[in-house]
């Protein structure tokens, strides 16, 4: 005990102040999209952003890089307690092949089209992954497991700009799409939780058709995000095996990935409660949105602005290659 308690007070004063600049952030944004609506991520970006000017500050620094890689590392790990193989199996087979198979063929399509536009194939499966999985969520996730520089981490906030934002956009016309093309309440479901990145807009999407609707987009859209445990560990052992020096891999299987397998086996047992499985999903929630922030704190409008058109044009590709490939499927299924 006293050697815990005289870790905390050397860690504290170290890493609190930053903690707490990313914690103030990512409370403002959550303030603003309860009362004026959109995307509390990219509010936290945003807001993040503006405080740029503190982000090598002696004091906040060190907190500050504590909330965008271990916050947001804890945070992924609880994204398993929003996870039952129960709800995954409960889809049927067809859906579910359908819905990885979208997964892994986004992903190789962005592989291939950060090759076409002459761009590291790291960006391709970055914004593949942030498409195909669960949007800013994925992204984050994606991003612990690759080389640490600073342009991976100019992209990723550009990604999670991009990938929020088309989403929000799909929130708005999937459905007008759903109703055109005469789905059922079956393949809207399918569609829509197969092809929006986040979940909050799955949710929405759905629910503006039907209940029914909503609900079961819901699970297509935790089959995705189950997804994310083999893709980031996949990832990771690329990325292990190319590095430079031992010192700088990531390790073949990071704890976060563990926390997040475990965390889905306990609440597939049923050994988790309700009430605390939910917990435990608003609690990752929050986490991401203080990473997030801390990242936007490290970030300039100017250093995304430097990135160009081309990963723009990737992933408004990989969304659109993605909506035709699992409206293609439903339409074939129905």
């Amino acid at each position: 005990m006293q050697a815990l308690s005289s870790l905390r007070m050397t860690t504290w004063p170290v890493w609190g102040p930053g903690l707490l600049t990313a914690a103030t952030i990512a409370m403002a944004a959550t303030f603003v999209a309860e009362h004026q609506g959109g995307p509390q991520l990219l509010y936290a970006l945003f807001f993040g952003m503006a405080f740029n000017f503190a982000a090598e500050g002696a004091k906040v620094k060190a907190g500050i890089d504590f909330a965008s890689r271990s916050v947001l590392r804890f945070g992924v790990a609880l994204l398993g307690a929003r996870i039952t193989l129960e709800q995954i199996t409960a889809l049927g087979i067809a859906p579910v092949i359908l819905v990885v198979s979208g997964v892994v063929g986004t992903i190789l399509f962005g592989a291939m089209l950060s090759r076409l536009l002459k761009r590291p194939v790291v960006e391709g499966l970055l914004t593949g992954g942030a498409v195909a999985i669960c949007g800013a969520s994925a992204a984050l996730a994606i991003a612990a497991v690759l080389p640490r520089t600073e342009e991976n981490q100019r992209f990723t906030l550009f990604t999670v700009v991009g990938v929020t934002t088309l989403s929000t956009v799909a929130m708005i016309v999937y459905p007008t799409v759903v109703k055109i093309c005469g789905l059922d309440a079956h393949g809207a479901a399918v569609f829509l939780g197969g092809t929006i990145h986040d979940v909050a807009q799955v949710v929405a999407a759905g629910y503006l058709i039907s209940p029914q609707v909503g609900d079961s987009a819901t699970f297509v859209k935790l089959l995705r995000v189950a997804t994310l445990m083999p893709v980031v560990a996949c990832f990771g052992v690329m990325f292990r095996a190319q590095g430079g020096d031992a010192g700088a891999r990531p390790p073949v299987l990071p704890g976060f990935l563990v926390g997040f397998m475990a965390l889905m086996a306990l609440n597939s047992l049923g050994w988790l409660p309700a009430s605390v499985a939910h917990g435990l999903g608003d609690l990752s929630r929050w986490c991401l949105v203080v990473a997030i922030a801390a990242l936007g704190v490290k970030t300039s409008f100017q250093q995304l602005a430097r990135l160009g058109w081309r990963p723009v044009f990737m992933l408004v590709a990989e969304t659109l290659f993605l909506a035709a490939l699992i409206l293609a499927g439903v339409t074939v299924l129905r």
